[in-house]
């Protein structure tokens, strides 16, 4: 897995995994093009996005070399960053979330609204591209595209989502097919049988409870 740097290097990202030795051997290997007139120097400038891309492919080689479980899954924990920003935790995975800066936030990363937004766009790509693996279709090109518009009344809420998912190696006519699988994906059918949430307030040194499967409060900025 490479990146193509706009300082003209090539990053590459790959692991080693030493035969007969333990896992925990494995290390992720970062190597970098050099030419000639270097002189002994190896470094390369990324781009915001170049950095981005570079952080993904080193957490999946570092994934695949680390295979065991991190963590118990079904649970996920927030805890306050800074600010606005907050920490999310699942299974030693960790994502943030904050506000953007006209709704008093520093846009350090997306909103609870656009991961969730996220979920449902990613969780349709995944199984986008598992049905192009089992009709042996090339994956490249695949792009799910996602919109969506917030309600003008209360409670604050997502009104309307759109999904627009290209696979350009797909054969015309496999394309409703493709349509069907991706429409009921975890996440959409999850929004189409809307679950119960219960909510439960704690407070106090003893976690003691103060509120239990009391509704969210309306107007709530997540």
């Amino acid at each position: 897995m490479n990146i193509e740097t706009g300082c003209g290097r090539t990053v590459g990202v790959t692991r080693f995994a030493p035969h007969g030795l333990p896992a925990s051997m494995g290390r992720v290997v970062l190597e970098t093009t050099c030419t000639s007139e270097d002189k002994g120097e190896l470094w390369a400038s990324l781009t915001p996005e170049e950095a981005r891309r570079l952080a993904a492919l080193l957490l999946f080689q570092a994934a695949a070399v680390d295979s065991a479980p991190a963590g118990p899954s079904g649970r996920v924990e927030v805890v306050p960053v800074a600010g606005d920003a907050y920490e999310i935790r699942v299974r030693g995975h960790v994502l943030t979330v904050d506000q953007p800066r006209s709704d008093g936030g520093k846009d350090t990363a997306p909103t609870p609204v656009e991961l969730f937004v996220a979920s449902l766009a990613s969780c349709a790509a995944h199984y986008a591209g598992r049905f192009l693996d089992r009709h042996g279709v090339d994956r490249t090109g695949l792009r799910v595209d996602a919109g969506f518009r917030m309600a003008e009344d209360r409670p604050a809420r997502v009104a309307a989502l759109s999904l627009t998912v290209e696979a350009p190696a797909l054969p015309p006519d496999r394309m409703q097919a493709l349509r069907a699988v991706v429409s009921h994906c975890t996440v959409s059918n999850t929004l189409a049988r809307v679950p119960g949430i219960g909510l439960e307030v704690v407070c106090g040194p003893q976690g003691e409870p103060a509120v239990t499967e009391a509704p969210a409060p309306e107007g709530s900025r997540t």
